[in-house]
C-alpha cells in the first residue's frame, strides 16, 4: 500500500503523542513526517514537506485550525480536523476536510476516517491516469504508458524502455541511463496495454524487447543484445519469423 504523508499539527504535547500511537497501531502506511505545535510551524512544514493529509486541531493559540486557508492560495492537501467540540464539525466541512474527530478520539471512529482518506487518494490517483490517458488520445500521442510501482504511478515515454523481462509475477523493465525498476505485473499484462504499433516486441515467453535499442544479433543462439551489450534478451523459435518482419 502506497505510504501516505502526514502532518499533526496541535498545541497540546499530549494530544500529539495520543494521535501518532493511534495512528502507529492502526495504519501503517500512514508516514507521520512532522508534528506541530501550531499552525505558523505547520504551515512551514506543509509547505517543505508536502503532505498528503494534515490532521489539524481547530482550537491553538494565535490562529484557529481553519485560519489555514489564509496561508495557502490553493490546498492541495487533505484535512481532518481534531476538535474537543463537536460544532466545529460545521466549520470542517465547510473547508473541504474529509472527516473530524473528536477527543478523545475514538479507534473506530479514526479507522473509518482513515479509510476515507485512502478513497481520497485513490480517486486522486486514478483521476491523474485518466487525464494523461486523455491528454495522450487528445494530442494523438500514443508514446507514453502508466506503470503501477509500489502502489504509486509512474508515467513513462516508450522509447525509453529498452526491454521488459518476466520476473514471475513481477516483471523488470529496464530503462535507458541504466536505469530498472521492478513492477508486480506479468508481462502478459504489458503485452495486452502497449500500443501495437510501437516498436515494443515479445520476443520471448520471458522478454518484450524495443526493437529500436537492438545491438546486435545472434540467430544462431537466439540472442538479442541490447543497450550497449548491457542487455542480454532471448528470441524464442516460434518468434523468429515474427521478429524479421518486424525489423525489417
Amino acid at each position: 500500500m502506497t505510504k501516505i504523508k502526514a502532518i499533526l499539527i496541535d498545541d497540546e504535547q499530549g494530544a500529539r503523542n495520543v494521535l501518532t500511537n493511534l495512528l502507529e497501531k492502526n495504519a501503517t502506511h500512514i508516514d507521520i513526517v512532522a508534528t506541530c505545535s501550531n499552525l505558523e510551524d505547520g504551515v512551514n512544514q506543509i509547505k517543505a514537506l508536502q503532505p498528503n493529509v494534515i490532521f489539524l486541531d481547530v482550537q491553538m493559540p494565535n490562529y484557529a485550525g481553519y485560519e489555514i486557508v489564509n496561508f495557502f492560495d490553493k490546498i492541495d492537501f487533505e484535512i481532518i480536523f481534531v476538535t474537543a467540540y463537536d460544532q466545529y464539525a460545521i466549520k470542517a466541512f465547510e473547508l473541504n476536510a474529509i472527516d473530524y474527530l473528536v477527543k478523545p478520539i475514538d479507534r473506530n471512529k479514526l479507522v473509518e476516517t482513515l479509510k476515507k482518506l485512502e478513497n481520497k487518494i485513490n480517486e486522486q490517483v486514478a483521476l491523474v491516469d485518466y487525464q494523461e490517458l486523455l491528454n495522450t488520445i487528445k494530442d494523438k500521442d500514443y508514446k507514453k504508458i502508466v506503470i503501477p510501482e509500489l502502489g504509486n504511478r509512474r508515467i513513462v515515454d516508450l522509447d525509453s524502455i529498452i526491454a521488459i523481462e518476466a520476473n514471475g509475477a513481477y516483471s523488470n523493465i529496464y530503462l535507458k541511463e541504466n536505469k530498472t525498476i521492478t513492477v508486480s505485473k506479468n508481462l502478459k499484462y504489458f503485452e495486452e496495454v502497449l500500443p501495437k504499433d510501437s516498436s515494443l516486441f515479445r520476443s520471448h515467453r520471458a522478454w518484450i524487447i524495443n526493437l529500436e535499442h537492438i545491438e546486435l544479433i545472434n540467430k544462431t543462439e537466439r540472442n538479442i543484445i541490447l543497450a550497449n551489450g548491457t542487455i542480454r534478451a532471448k528470441i524464442s523459435r516460434a518468434r523468429i519469423e515474427a521478429f524479421e518482419e518486424a525489423i525489417l
